[in-house]
C-alpha cells in the first residue's frame, strides 16, 4: 500500500482501508508511521485524533498511544495498536501490510 507523501500534513494523520484493514498513516515533522487505523478500546478512527508528539489520543474516550511503538499509555486504552513498517520512496509512503 502507498500514499503520496506531499498529501499528508506534518503533524498529521490519514485512514486508509487496504483489503479490509483499516490503518492510519501518520506524518511526525517528515517521519512516516502506521498503526491500526482503530483504536483498541472502542470503535474510533485514530486518523481523528489529536496528536501531540509522538502521542495520538483516542477522539473518543482521550486514550493515549505512542505512535512509533503502537504502545497504549494512558486509560481507558489498555491494548496496544498493531504497527506497520513504512518507508518513503519517490515521494511515496509505502505502508508493509502483512
Amino acid at each position: 500500500m502507498a500514499v503520496e507523501a506531499g498529501v499528508l500534513a506534518s503533524e498529521d494523520a490519514m485512514r486508509f482501508n487496504h483489503n479490509g484493514q483499516c490503518i492510519a498513516v501518520y506524518n511526525l515533522s517528515g517521519k512516516f508511521f502506521a498503526t491500526a487505523g482503530i483504536c483498541t478500546h472502542e470503535h474510533a478512527f485514530m486518523s481523528e485524533g489529536y496528536i501531540d508528539g509522538e502521542t495520538i489520543e483516542c477522539p473518543l474516550h482521550q486514550g493515549l498511544f505512542n505512535i512509533r511503538t503502537g504502545a497504549a499509555l494512558s486509560p481507558p486504552v489498555t491494548k496496544n495498536l498493531k504497527t506497520f513498517k513504512t518507508k518513503v520512496e519517490n515521494g511515496q509512503v509505502y505502508v508493509l501490510v502483512e
